[in-house]
């Protein structure tokens, strides 16, 4: 009969142990991935930034060496990522490509212009600044016209600000519902050896002894679920970055490792706080109380 509740007992027990570790890593876990989100917020903007092209359409007269010569001070210049030289053949054969037909054949004659697309990196992306290299690159006698999506880099930029402000107001939201949902399953698992916590209180065992198997045994479960949460974020990295290659998702590893190592630190402090709380709670309950 006894051995028969003992095996209820330790299944119980490892049931309840179960149910912990696998909260503790699911809330881990969805943590983990917003942090991801968090750090590479600013990655994701810059690349979309980065794909929009400023076109530079250069004048019939213009000389070769004029040409050349604004390649090279586009090439240097901080705003700069890269250029590409699109000459008026090449835009003439790609346009016959996109209608399907070779229009020159009926215009005798070749309208379209020698143009430079000039890609920038993200920190210029901005409507002032970009502004302003377009008036800079307008001035010169040699460029016909200089032609950008200024809505475009307008509302990204906005999109870009209220989407970064968002991530770190739903971050926040979201780490305290994580610090209650672990508190919580914490606290359970406690409840369920209250009396055990008790009877030990009343043979004369010290509030620090009673609480030292259950911190320890607490945190190796926030151990054990903060490593399963690892495994999934890893996973999920892997993935992401073979995906999406050009974000290069992998490039900062210094900035992953601290994640790694917060997420972690996090299931082990939630785990051992949450612990001290609970059984502080039930060593001052009244014996009456714990049926409560």
């Amino acid at each position: 009969m006894s051995t028969s509740f003992e095996r209820y007992q330790k299944r119980r027990l490892i049931s309840s142990y179960f149910s912990v570790v696998i909260s503790i890593s699911l809330v881990l876990f969805l943590l983990g991935i917003l942090g991801l989100l968090v750090l590479n917020t600013k990655k994701v903007a810059d690349h979309f930034k980065e794909q929009i092209a400023m076109t530079v359409y250069f004048k019939d007269t213009a000389k070769e060496v004029e040409i050349e010569q604004l390649k090279k001070s586009l090439a240097m210049a901080d705003y700069t990522k890269s250029t590409t030289y699109v000459s008026k053949e090449e835009a003439a054969e790609e346009h016959s490509k996109e209608i399907g037909e070779d229009f020159m054949e009926f215009l005798g004659y070749n309208p379209l212009q020698n143009s430079i697309d000039i890609y920038m990196n993200a920190d210029f992306v901005s409507s002032e600044q970009v502004d302003e290299i377009a008036a800079e690159l307008t001035a010169k006698n040699f460029v016909d016209e200089v032609i950008y999506d200024q809505p475009l880099i307008a509302l990204l930029n906005e999109n870009v600000k209220k989407i970064s402000f968002w991530v770190l107001v739903v971050s926040a939201i979201f780490t305290f519902i994580a610090v209650l949902l672990i508190n919580s399953s914490i606290r359970l698992a406690v409840y369920s050896k209250r009396f055990i916590i008790k009877t030990m209180q009343m043979v004369g065992a010290t509030k620090g002894f009673i609480r030292r198997p259950f911190i320890w045994q607490s945190v190796k479960l926030g151990i054990i679920g903060a490593i399963l949460a690892l495994i999934g974020m890893a996973a999920v990295l892997y993935y992401l970055n073979k995906s999406f290659g050009e974000l290069n998702l992998l490039g900062d590893v210094q900035l992953l490792a601290a994640l790694f190592i917060g997420i972690f630190l996090m299931g082990v402090i939630i785990t051992w706080i949450s612990t001290y709380i609970a059984t502080s709670r039930f060593l001052n309950l009244k014996t009456d109380e714990l049926y409560y």
